[in-house]
């Protein structure tokens, strides 16, 4: 794995005096710093044209979020939402993987990292204050990897004790990092997942580039086990290949003989997808992909997607080697349609779910909360 380094620390003068912003400059000393007045002044050299996805990325941006931290998953019409929330703390990614969406979803190329933590959980208090007795299961990981910048902002040191302490919230924190030294010292209670997006490592080193490898993944992840957090794993994007059955199946070989399956809280499945306009920015900044050499047919959301037959046989193996391993795990799929479902798991649930439920309609008698 590649431990982010920033060129540059770009701070918005408002939040100088915040604790994360002290943080950050606490663990990058070395780092140049640039103060600017008014983040509007950037305007010009984030719409430069020599400003790309790889130099932009270049700059860690230190401001305050103007607006909503927490937001409901936007998921997809007509596909079955398990009823999660998200938190966005940071925006965009360290990492290179050929196939992320927000390379074409972001309209800041810069690193970014908003410096007011206490708004945020204050937004989550007064969300689980209004709605008492609901259980609410959130996760940072929707526009930038929950712990890719960890080593740098110790946002983790922040979260888990304040979850730990909520009654009905569950917090996810989804990576492809193995940075949990920050986490290994503090107690979740029970409130905290931390979940890894696993691939094989073949698909690791070709198409997920700087991020941690897969046995680095799993280590991280027995180390958060033995430390009493819950675990998740999610095999998403699943990558279609003549060989893929067998990658697979040796991954979850591998899987299992490092984790303790029992406590395993989630799995989650989700074939390969894009937006149209992501081949040609794929194409240019990673020449050698093979992701886009499959066949592709249109969704209802427009993304493009394996055909549905292949994504069905993908989520069919997987879905029984877990079972044959642990035949309570939770496992669900990601942006799929009732039909679908239908197909997998012999029943479809309706359209807006919560986790618990789900678990319960496959049979299952276990709570998250």
């Amino acid at each position: 794995m590649i431990r982010y380094q920033p060129s540059t620390v770009m701070i918005d003068n408002r939040v100088l005096g915040s604790p994360m912003t002290q943080t950050v400059i606490k663990n990058l000393p070395d780092v140049p710093r640039r103060i600017i007045s008014d983040p509007a002044e950037l305007t010009p050299e984030m719409r430069f044209p020599g400003t790309s996805i790889t130099v932009g990325k270049r700059t860690l941006f230190l401001t305050a979020h103007k607006g909503k931290f927490l937001k409901k998953c936007p998921g997809t019409a007509g596909e079955v939402c398990c009823n999660y929330y998200v938190l966005n703390p940071l925006s965009n990614c360290s990492f290179e993987c050929s196939y992320c969406f927000l390379q074409t979803y972001l309209n800041n190329p810069f690193l970014v990292v908003y410096t007011n933590m206490e708004e945020m959980l204050e937004e989550v208090e007064a969300a689980l204050a209004a709605n008492p007795g609901r259980p609410f299961r959130m996760g940072t990981g929707e526009i930038a990897d929950s712990l890719a910048l960890d080593h740098i902002t110790e946002m983790s040191r922040l979260l888990v004790p304040f979850f730990a302490a909520q009654k009905d919230a569950l917090l996810e924190l989804k990576t492809k990092s193995a940075q949990v030294e920050n986490l290994l010292d503090l107690d979740p209670k029970g409130r905290v997942v931390i979940s890894w997006s696993l691939n094989p490592q073949r698909i690791i080193s070709q198409e997920e580039h700087k991020t941690a490898s897969l046995e680095e993944r799993l280590s991280a992840a027995r180390r958060c086990q033995e430390a009493g957090y819950k675990i998740g794993f999610h095999f998403d994007p699943l990558i279609y290949s003549p060989r893929w059955e067998k990658e697979y199946k040796e991954l979850l070989d591998q899987l299992f003989s490092v984790i303790d399956s029992r406590q395993i809280l989630w799995v989650s499945l989700g074939g390969f997808r894009y937006p149209p306009e992501l081949k040609e920015v794929m194409e240019e900044r990673f020449p050698k992909t093979r992701l886009l050499y499959e066949e592709f047919v249109p969704g209802q959301d427009g993304k493009m997607r394996y055909l549905r037959q292949v994504r069905i046989q993908m989520y069919r193996t997987l879905h029984a080697l877990i079972r044959s391993r642990n035949p309570r795990v939770f496992i669900y799929l990601c942006m799929e349609g009732p039909d679908v479902w239908k197909d997998v798991f012999g029943w479809s649930p309706h359209c807006q779910v919560t986790a618990n439920e789900l678990f319960h309609e496959q049979g299952g008698r276990h709570e998250f909360f």
